[in-house]
């Protein structure tokens, strides 16, 4: 039941944000002097409606976002009455229609940020620097634990045995005196900062002892430990097959997000930042990979197991907030939440037609062909035929459609999780 709960509510914030979304170009525009009809929440047909002022603002029966109606967005509309010509958007000066047309993304990076921001100060921020691994979908926690039991164990799907299993022996982190809670400094006496740093220092070394430096409870204290060589499934041959490593045997707990690292009021505004950009980079680097997991996504319909890495849609988003909720990991939820947000800032900022993006590229391309124009002292050539790019938007929409509706399916019939069900 609570997962079902965290679906709806996962997505009712979707909704919500991207109703602001529309909401940030109606503001902004309406600031500016633009005329806009209509401010509707979902589509399909409408549920109620209401006139007030000069726009129309209802709810429709289909809650898949939202829209705004700004009369003139190009020279080619039609639906622009005689009285209301010096009011048509494309007639303003460009800077004017490019804050208008960002305003959408700009309100989806301000959610980002505010939620970002209270969640340092709250939950925390979780720790940038860990590296994404095929063990650990979830972010590192600050104080490493020690598992009971050796990953000799650990079979190659990765998971863990339990402490007190039949056969299980006590790994070498545990044998040597840590235990939960302990925070590693420094291994060798090389510093270690993140659950990454702690891998690869471990994975480059040779097993047998080694000189591990811990706090607890505020007591800095120096442990002989013996590595042992186990098979770990990111350190493959050239074979693909799992590779044995140096393993000191500690892990994180998979089943919270713990350790997400807290911030009084004024540090939460740089770590703020940090984690921002840190989205920022991550999603270009994720749209970049898109081409690449179309392949993997459409192979998951046929039965494939599902690579955790491919691209997800608000459904499988909604998942994902669905199990945080039921498995009370609420940390999880809100960044998936803010995550999304950036996603979807920075894709409607693509120079695309039909995204926010395309109309503020096509209008500054006007702009700066004026400009050289007049320096060339040649008439302008004016505006732009949005009916000559129809091909190309057409194009966007079919791909982008497709895509959707791929990654939706993908996510209805073999979508990705984090904690088993």
């Amino acid at each position: 039941m609570l997962y079902w709960v965290g679906v709806a509510a996962f997505a009712l914030c979707i909704l919500i944000s991207v109703s602001l979304h529309e909401l940030g170009h109606m503001i902004t525009a309406k600031r500016f002097g633009m005329k806009v009809t209509r401010y509707f929440v979902g589509f399909g047909p409408t549920i109620f409606s209401f006139q007030r002022g000069e726009t129309e603002y209802g709810l429709k029966a289909i809650p898949l976002g939202g829209f705004c109606k700004i009369v003139g967005m190009t020279p080619q509309d039609d639906d622009v009455r005689p009285e209301d010509q010096h009011r048509a958007m494309w007639r303003f000066p460009v800077w004017k229609r490019t804050v208008v047309m960002s305003a959408g993304s700009i309100t989806h990076f301000m959610l980002a940020l505010a939620a970002a921001w209270v969640a340092a100060m709250t939950i925390g921020l979780p720790n940038t620097n860990y590296p994404t691994t095929d063990e650990a979908v979830l972010r590192e926690r600050a104080h490493v634990s020690a598992s009971e039991c050796t990953w000799i164990t650990i079979p190659a799907d990765g998971h863990a045995c339990q402490p007190g299993e039949a056969g299980s022996v006590p790994g070498p982190a545990y044998a040597a005196g840590l235990r939960d809670g302990d925070l590693i400094t420094k291994i060798a006496g090389a510093p270690v900062g993140t659950y990454g740093q702690l891998t690869d220092t471990i994975r480059a070394r040779q097993p047998g002892p080694v000189d591990i430096e811990y706090v607890r409870d505020g007591v800095t204290t120096t442990a002989q430990v013996d590595l042992i060589a186990a098979n770990r499934k990111p350190i493959t041959d050239e074979n693909g097959a799992t590779a044995q490593v140096a393993v000191l045997g500690v892990g994180w707990d998979v089943t919270s997000v713990p350790g997400n690292l807290k911030y009084n009021v004024l540090e939460a505004f740089p770590a703020t930042a940090d984690y921002g950009w840190f989205l920022v980079e991550n999603t270009f680097k994720a749209l970049g990979r898109i081409p690449e997991k179309v392949p993997a996504l459409w192979n998951s319909l046929t039965g494939a197991e599902r690579d955790p890495d491919t691209p997800i849609s608000v459904v499988g988003a909604s998942r994902l907030g669905g199990e945080a909720l039921e498995h009370g990991v609420p940390e999880l939820f809100l960044n998936i939440f803010i995550s999304l947000n950036v996603f979807i800032g920075i894709f409607n900022l693509l120079p695309l037609l039909p995204v926010d993006g395309g109309h503020i590229a096509i209008a500054w391309f006007e702009r700066v062909r004026s400009w050289l124009y007049a320096w060339l002292k040649k008439p302008d050539p004016g505006r732009v035929d949005y009916y000559k790019l129809m091909p190309v938007t057409y194009a966007v929409i079919l791909i982008g459609g497709a895509f959707t509706l791929l990654t939706v399916t993908a996510d209805i019939i073999n979508p990705i999780t984090i904690f088993s069900r």
